[in-house]
């Protein structure tokens, strides 16, 4: 089964490589870029399995959400804790 999954980021420190977190992101699967920073990714993976694979090449201050729209399930790191909050407070009602 393959997810349609959705991905944003942002890269905070002047000089990131941002062609590595590129070619994370399409690694995963089949994708499109919708925005500068959100891609459309056609996956086998999880939200968890591809927020694990793209952050590993991102620095600890970035932020990254993957949103599986197929599954109804996110994963992200480093987002601002309010916002993940309100996420994690709000997602499934």
């Amino acid at each position: 089964m393959t997810n349609n999954l959705f991905i944003s980021y942002d890269l905070y420190t002047p000089g990131q490589n941002y062609e590595k977190v590129i070619a994370a992101i399409q690694a995963l699967g089949n994708w499109a870029k919708v925005h500068k920073s959100f891609w459309f990714v056609k996956s086998s993976l999880s939200a968890s399995d591809a927020a694990t694979r793209v952050w590993a090449v991102m620095d600890s201050n970035d932020s990254l959400i993957v949103i599986d729209a197929t599954n109804n399930l996110a994963a992200w790191h480093n987002l601002d804790s309010k916002v993940s909050q309100f996420i994690k407070d709000n997602w499934l009602k």
